[in-house]
């Protein structure tokens, strides 16, 4: 196991990909659960605070230290056995997302969840409950967690299975590999009925595997999990669509989420909108797009009634208006890849942007109910209009789900920026939405979540921590504030 004592040598530990810093004593670098164990008993002892560390792609601070030690799990990164015949993977959790998927691609078989930055450790999108394009299919990562091995706060071991440790009426008794008994009450507050990565899972009767999953390292750490498979279809059709108005793209999102609700033909695994802003972000790059326009990218996987399939989505197409003959179509893997790469490039060109002045952009990950999101675009957009702040705005619109990214072009517009992110984020909220789709809360969000909850939910979410890790040691100043332990 390697341990690193001198500053210098582990700064790359100390920030994530938000640019938000924090500090540590020292770094350890475990290669087996055994080795977790023990630094785990070790600072439990000495109350001692514990971040765990992916890969550093996080958006929310999540991974970064205040103080303490922290772990890297990026030693434990193998591939522990593929059940083709029962369609599952077991894997450590610093196996990479896209290594994880391009292997069970190779036997024919697909792991479904996508998030953007697919550099990320698997450990860490059950942690976050991450999703991605795909989930207006697909659903989030949890759909796909089948078992995980934890540790907890005090080193013991527990083994969680889909569908054999139930949630009854807000209580449960967990049991440890040890043989203790950990007695837990469940928050009980409403989730939004959206795309949502805001705090805990809790839910009356519900799967006891579903407490880890999304809460960003706070009740224990992930050391092994059994991931669910699909078969692999590579039949794939996957199209960039160009609409000259917002009310035609909207109206063709519309059709293609109430269709795919009613398991018509049309079936998009994906669905997402790019405003012009974005495009007049992409076009240096991507010459080929035509001005004054807004798109939508979908992917639609094939099967024997391709054809069908094929001309149902050029009918929506021609009847939404858009400009069929511009519009980019790619139906093999190659071309499939310079799509997905259109689709990612305008997180790093934003990102490239706000660096040069040297400040940060400041983007929603909010989500809303269908009958309020078209409302609420509107209002969101005229909002930073009114206010003369750059921006651009795309994502998954199929789960109601957009990234407003505000552009500053000085600290006051920065300032304004942040003010106008805290009303959007309120009237989300107001919309019985969330505050975080897919992004989590992390150190950076713990006042949205308060507002979204209240101070009474958030205490109760302290109190199962609590239960977990009653001397306060893991990834403490996740998800909310150290005050209400």
């Amino acid at each position: 196991m390697i341990v690193k004592t001198d500053t210098q040598e582990f700064q790359n530990y100390l920030s994530d990909a938000s640019n938000y810093s924090g500090t540590a004593d020292k770094v350890f670098l475990p290669e087996t659960e055994k080795e977790i164990i023990e630094i785990v008993k070790d600072a439990n002892q000495t109350k001692t605070r514990i971040t765990i560390s992916g890969n550093g792609t996080g958006l929310n601070g999540g991974r970064v230290p205040e103080g303490g030690i922290v772990i890297s799990l990026e030693k434990l990164n193998r591939i522990l056995e593929l059940n083709t015949a029962e369609k599952f993977v077991r894997a450590e959790p610093a196996v990479i997302l896209k290594d994880l998927q391009d292997y069970v691609e190779e036997h024919k078989l697909f792991y479904p969840p996508d998030p953007t930055e697919r550099n990320c450790f698997i450990g860490a999108t059950a942690a976050t409950n991450s999703s991605g394009a795909r989930t207006f299919k697909y659903g989030s990562t949890r759909n796909y967690v089948l078992a995980i091995r934890v540790v907890l706060a005090n080193g013991e071991t527990v083994f969680l299975e889909r569908e054999k440790q139930k949630v009854e009426n807000y209580t449960a008794k967990i049991t440890t590999e040890q043989g203790n008994v950990i007695s837990i009450q469940v928050p009980q507050f409403v989730m939004p009925n959206t795309k949502n990565a805001s705090g805990y899972f809790c839910k009356s009767e519900m799967d006891a595997i579903d407490l880890f999953i999304g809460s960003e390292g706070t009740l224990g750490i992930i050391t092994e999990l059994k991931l669910k498979l699909l078969a692999y279809n590579d039949n794939v059709l996957s199209c960039v669509v160009f609409f000259s108005n917002e009310d035609d793209a909207f109206n063709f999102i519309d059709e293609t989420r109430e269709i795919a609700k009613y398991n018509g033909e049309i079936s998009a695994r994906g669905l997402e909108f790019f405003d012009k802003h974005t495009l007049n972000f992409l076009r240096p790059d991507y010459l080929a797009i035509p001005q004054n326009t807004c798109c939508v990218w979908f992917e639609q996987e094939l099967d024997e009634t391709e054809e069908q399939l094929t001309e149902a989505w050029l009918e929506l197409i021609d009847k939404h208006n858009a400009d069929a003959e511009k519009s980019w179509i790619a139906v093999d893997k190659k071309e499939q890849e310079k799509l997905k790469d259109f689709r990612h490039a305008i997180a790093w060109r934003v990102n490239e942007a706000v660096a040069r002045r040297a400040l940060k952009k400041i983007g929603t990950d909010i989500s809303v109910p269908v009958n309020v999101f078209r409302s609420f675009y509107k209002w969101m957009t005229k909002l930073v209009e009114d206010n003369n702040i750059e921006y651009v705005v795309y994502g998954h619109f199929g789960d109601c789900h957009p990234h407003l990214n505000m552009l500053p072009k000085d600290q006051e517009d920065f300032v304004r920026s942040k003010e106008l992110y805290f009303e959007i984020c309120k009237e989300a909220v107001r919309l019985k939405g969330t505050v975080s789709a897919e992004h989590g809360i992390g150190k950076m969000k713990r006042d949205y979540l308060l507002m979204m909850y209240g101070e009474e939910t958030i205490k109760q979410m302290a109190n199962l921590k609590s239960a977990f890790d009653p001397n306060r040691i893991l990834n403490i100043g996740n998800i909310f504030e150290e005050k209400y332990l």
